[in-house]
């Protein structure tokens, strides 16, 4: 609960070293590093994309440590099966030969699950996490098991051209608040990276926050105002992704089959209030919507056929889109 603006500008002084103490073992990345803590923050699970050896499992492990959660790391191959991840009954064996089934706890059982290249398994096992993102309990037989509190799942993938590689299922898609692309770094950050990786000097990242300090952000974000002008910008956003608009642009009508549904709306609006806290504002601005927009709706845009023929990307839909809508602020 937001009391005072003090309390606002003490959110705001933890975020800043979090991203500081980061930035101590991650070169460059910054607008990846921010909108994962968007994600967090809003208390969502994150998607990151980008080719292999991009430090994506390194920033995520990062994350932890600086947010002092219990990490786990699930390396998703195509031979991995769902009881690897949530855990299975075992029999165990009394000193007078009774037998009974006791629930031994998969790598799931964490604050901050990094499933890494999730696109590496098959949608049997990719499954295995719905229930878990969406519910944050694990159905094992007829007993349900909480998971503990706060979780994220943060995946990794590698982009879908690459080999031995499986679409995630539409379902697992939208239950991602945001899908983080991860840029290729530039020569000076490269340079930076080889003289940290190759010398004996090893960075790491101090605590800057707990879990007591997410929920409590998170739970004071959701109390940050929205204007009903920036939730009608917003739901006008979302609703010029579906190729059925009339007023949607015409590379939407042309190469969309289908656009976000309720999900993508939600997300929007929640990141948004969490980027607009981070910055000191107790209100969302409609400037706010459109910095969110493309993480929180590019993986919920689908092509079709001549859409992915043509190699149109989601992003460019939706630069259109806000393009369409006027410039705002």
């Amino acid at each position: 609960m937001i009391e005072t603006k003090e309390q606002v500008d003490q959110w705001c002084r933890t975020v800043a070293v979090i991203k500081e103490e980061i930035g101590r073992v991650i070169v460059g990345q910054q607008e990846v590093v921010e909108q994962l803590l968007w994600c967090i923050l809003a208390g969502g699970h994150a998607l990151l994309e980008g080719i292999p050896g991009l430090g994506k499992t390194m920033l995520v492990r990062t994350v932890a440590d600086t947010l002092d959660l219990r990490f786990s790391r699930i390396q998703f191959t195509p031979d991995l099966m769902p009881a690897d991840i949530t855990g299975t009954n075992v029999i165990q064996f009394g000193v007078k030969g009774e037998t009974a089934y006791q629930f031994q706890p998969g790598p799931i059982f964490g604050n901050l699950v990094l499933a890494d290249e999730i696109n590496r398994a098959t949608p049997k096992t990719q499954s295995a996490l719905l229930e878990a993102m969406q519910e944050q309990t694990v159905t094992i037989g007829a007993q349900t098991h909480e998971l503990p509190s706060p979780f994220f799942v943060l995946a990794t993938q590698n982009p879908l051209e690459n080999e031995g590689t499986y679409p995630l299922p539409e379902a697992q898609l939208d239950r991602f608040l945001l899908k983080i692309n991860v840029s290729y770094p530039t020569s000076e950050e490269l340079k930076e990276i080889v003289r940290r990786t190759t010398s004996g000097r090893t960075e790491t990242a101090g605590r800057a926050a707990d879990a007591q300090m997410l929920l409590e952000i998170t739970k004071g974000a959701k109390e940050v105002l929205l204007a009903e002008e920036v939730l009608d910008y917003a739901v006008r956003l979302t609703m010029l992704t579906h190729p059925g608009e009339v007023q949607a642009p015409e590379g939407v009508r042309r190469y969309v089959r289908y656009g976000s549904g309720p999900r993508g709306l939600q997300a929007v609006i929640a990141v948004g209030k969490v980027r607009a806290l981070t910055m000191g504002r107790l209100h969302v601005s409609i400037h706010d919507i459109q910095q969110v927009a493309p993480a929180a709706l590019r993986h919920r845009i689908f092509l079709n056929f001549e859409g992915q023929a043509m190699g149109v990307s989601a992003d460019s839909l939706i630069e259109d889109i806000i393009s369409s809508l006027g410039d705002i602020r």
